[in-house]
């Protein structure tokens, strides 16, 4: 059973009435509050029906991006690392995030270092690696203390790219399977992803790369055809999600929910 795509737990929070006010790199609109929760509520109910355990936290409202929990920390089953997001107004959110953590796993560290960031949306958990993408939001010192957290429990890291003017490093990449990378072609002709099989996403539905593999289905944001006709004919379950609310954020589908199998 894959540990990177097969999962028993997922953590979630509710978004906050404030998440109107929630980063974004170009303004296209005001989220709607209701239709986000919507969306939300399908999530949720789309991970569950994997038959996992999924815990909703209640929203954060001193937080407006704080429905963004995977930026939070790193989950693997060996221990969780709480991290250290390189936006200043989401610093809190990992301190809040810590103790529920603490709650299922018998081992949760910590990125600590003052030059230190690094958010869980530059983060690509494969079989055989831990891919860290550099960015406006994480940056060489963060990874370095991840790569040493990390040592102990057997992990390697690699560092890589991304792309100019892409927030995290999943923006433009996920992985459906042990050697199988969704990736937009601006990633995926940097060479990061040799030894990979990739799925390019086809041009024009680059919003499209972000998406989650969590057990048996693939979630992917609604509204882009010819990824979810790519995603299926390479012979998996696609289930379709809105997500036009938290696209307005820069948010998609991994950036909802800490996915993991706790060891105690």
């Amino acid at each position: 059973m894959s540990v990177s795509t097969h999962f028993t737990h997922a953590i979630t929070r509710r978004p906050a009435a404030s998440i109107i006010r929630g980063l974004r790199a170009v303004d296209i609109g005001t989220p709607d509050l209701a239709l986000m929760q919507a969306h939300h509520d399908a999530y949720i109910a789309t991970l569950r029906e994997t038959g996992a355990t999924v815990v909703e936290l209640p929203p954060l409202e001193a937080y407006p991006d704080s429905v963004f929990v995977e930026d939070t920390a790193l989950c693997l089953p060996q221990g969780a690392v709480v991290m250290r997001p390189g936006a200043p107004s989401r610093l809190g959110e990992a301190a809040e995030m810590a103790p529920h953590l603490r709650a299922l796993y018998g081992q949760v560290v910590a990125i600590t270092g003052a030059d230190s960031f690094i958010e869980g949306g530059d983060i690509l958990v494969t079989e055989r690696e831990i891919l860290v993408g550099r960015s406006a939001r994480t940056n060489a010192a963060g990874i370095a203390e991840l790569t040493a957290l990390t040592a102990p429990w057997g992990h390697k890291v690699r560092e890589v790219h991304t792309p100019p003017g892409v927030l995290h490093f999943k923006t433009d990449c996920s992985l459906l399977d042990a050697e199988t990378i969704l990736s937009t072609t601006r990633l995926s002709a940097s060479g990061c992803f040799a030894g990979y099989r990739v799925i390019d996403v086809p041009d024009g539905e680059e919003a499209a790369a972000n998406t989650i593999r969590f057990n048996d289905l693939v979630l992917m944001p609604a509204g882009f055809p010819k990824t979810r006709d790519a995603i299926a004919a390479a012979g998996f379950t696609v289930r379709e999600i809105g997500n036009s609310e938290c696209a307005k954020l820069d948010g998609g589908m991994s950036c909802l929910s800490l996915r993991f199998t706790p060891q105690k």
